[in-house]
């Protein structure tokens, strides 16, 4: 299998936009609240408002451990018995302030906490309540162009407005000769805080939910006039290439693209032994603070989960802390490569662990993006959790086999001068030369070691299907990545239309499958859809 692996060739465009402005909130694309049971974002102290614990991306602090219950689209939850809330655009300011917090500058308090973490009071923030900013995106769900998709923020006025046509310069480019050269414009207008759609004068027209919005008098080429775009609207260009859109407001922070997320402990052990749970996936996106960076990531526990649990903690944890340091930040930027970013952060989070006698997997893959909207992705793992990424149908493998029985682990073991004897597959009883965590094997074999893998860096091209699978042993024990890469596919041929749960069902079917071939081990599964628009909240973590 490891032959039909192809390592990444760096490409040069990829389809979503943000902007990278130097302003005070400093926002890449999508903004949203986190909604997990373990995984919380605190606003600073210094602000005012007594509220419940609410999720967010922006703040200072990201704890770990509380959850949060009901629904989180009542804009109401957030206000304790006590507050009076008179005029209901106020409300809606101060829910705003509630869910986001401020910013964060510099990576002094970049704190993923603990269980005892507690709500803070906060102060409204005037700066805040007057920021309208709102991000467009848009997907191609049908017609020659179907995957495509872009996204803008009202403020990127260096790519407003924003045309849709079949000829350059067009920002979305439809390549449908049913569409004309310049079809359609949407722009934001200021005066109403909206956006709005307006047909160019097309040959074959504009429908917003198969309603016509173009000139009345038929074959003038004139302008009609503009009509006001919703989040769920789908625009009609041509005859057959729809146009579905999301509009969120810049504070909502949502993951820019597909994620499902599941796992299982697979409940039975040959002889009817019942597993505990010691896997643990997460992601979070954006990093607190330090909007164009993404962590996704699963730990393996063995003796016990409270290694898992650590790791999990910890790890995203100083890849944040690592990276807000506006220096390395740009480096990774400017030089495409965060190999040194992922190595200091497991060498930090190996030292912080006090694991002596349980250890992990850790395989974490971090997403970005540069100021040409480019996305990239490298991936960093000790142990046998796996990853890969399918890009134009070919499979990159992003992680490396650290069984005792690899040939990658017993050369390296045999060139520290500790050769394996033959027949030879564990050390002091396990089955994994490098993990984190262990530190009392650790300290009898020098042969263990916490030293990551690093892939190269991955270009994530627009319209190539990119997808990224991150999976425990329990998927890769009894499915391989061709199997997998068959899976995703017949997926998304049996859901043609489907624009915001897909990576879910995906997560899903890959869960079943993991069932259907009995695999007795533990199953944790992340699957990120580069080419599908996310309705996920911001972080997540699962045990």
């Amino acid at each position: 299998m490891v032959g039909e692996l192809e390592r990444p060739l760096v490409s040069n465009d990829v389809d979503l936009a943000q902007d990278q402005s130097n302003d005070l909130t400093r926002n890449y694309d999508l903004e949203g609240e986190c909604h997990l049971n373990a995984a919380l974002l605190r606003p600073p102290r210094t602000e005012g408002l007594v509220h419940k614990q609410r999720l967010s991306s922006a703040s200072r602090r990201l704890a770990l451990g509380d959850s949060v219950v009901g629904d989180v689209s009542d804009p109401l939850d957030g206000i304790l018995v006590g507050q009076t809330l008179k005029r209901r655009v106020v409300t809606e300011h101060l829910v705003e302030l509630q869910k986001h917090g401020r910013p964060a500058n510099q990576s002094q308090n970049l704190r993923f906490g603990t269980e005892n973490d507690r709500p803070q009071e906060s102060v409204p923030n005037t700066d805040a309540i007057s920021d309208q900013r709102s991000c467009l995106s848009l997907q191609v769900v049908s017609g020659p162009s179907c995957g495509l998709h872009c996204s803008v923020l009202s403020t990127s006025t260096a790519r407003l407005p924003l045309t849709l046509g079949r000829v350059p310069p067009s920002y979305l480019l439809l390549k449908d000769y049913e569409v004309s050269g310049k079809h359609a414009m949407i722009t934001w207008n200021l005066n109403k805080l909206r956006w709005e759609l307006v047909d160019m004068g097309s040959l074959n027209g504009t429908l917003l939910n198969s309603r016509p919005i173009n000139h009345p008098d038929p074959g003038s080429r004139l302008w009609g006039d503009p009509v006001e775009l919703a989040s769920g609207d789908t625009i009609t260009v041509g005859t057959t290439s729809n146009i579905y859109v999301h509009i969120s407001s810049h504070n909502e922070r949502l993951v820019p693209f597909g994620v499902g997320m599941t796992s299982d402990p697979m409940s039975l052990r040959r002889g009817g032994k019942k597993l505990p749970m010691e896997d643990v996936c997460y992601y979070h996106w954006p990093l607190p603070g330090i909007y164009q960076f993404g962590v996704f990531g699963i730990c393996d526990g063995h003796g016990g989960v409270v290694a898992a649990k650590s790791a999990s903690k910890i790890l995203p944890e100083m890849v944040a802390t690592i990276l807000a340091d506006s220096v390395k930040r740009e480096r990774v930027v400017s030089e495409q490569d965060a190999s040194d970013v992922l190595r200091d952060a497991f060498s930090q989070t190996e030292a912080s662990m006090n694991n002596y006698y349980e250890g992990c997997t850790a395989t974490l893959l971090l997403v970005w993006a540069d100021a040409d909207e480019n996305f990239f992705a490298q991936c960093a793992n000790v142990g046998d959790s796996a990853c890969f990424i399918n890009m134009d149908g070919k499979q990159i493998k992003m992680t490396e086999d650290h069984k005792v029985t690899s040939c990658s682990e017993r050369l390296r073991i045999e060139g520290i001068g500790e050769p394996l004897k033959d027949g030879e597959t564990r050390l002091c009883g396990l089955n994994l030369a490098r993990m984190l965590g262990d530190k009392f094997v650790k300290q009898q074999d020098s042969r263990f070691s916490s030293e990551p893998y690093i892939s190269q860096v991955v270009h994530l091209k627009k319209s190539s299907g990119a997808f990224a699978l991150l999976a425990s042993d329990g998927l890769w024990d009894v499915v391989s990545f061709k199997k997998a890469v068959q899976l995703v596919v017949q997926t998304r041929e049996r859901h043609p239309s489907e624009t915001e749960n897909l990576a879910e069902k995906i997560a899903e079917v890959m869960l079943d499958e993991a069932r259907t071939q009995r695999t007795k081990d533990n199953t944790s599964i992340i699957f990120i859809d580069f080419d599908s628009i996310s309705t996920v909240s911001s972080c997540k973590v699962r045990p």
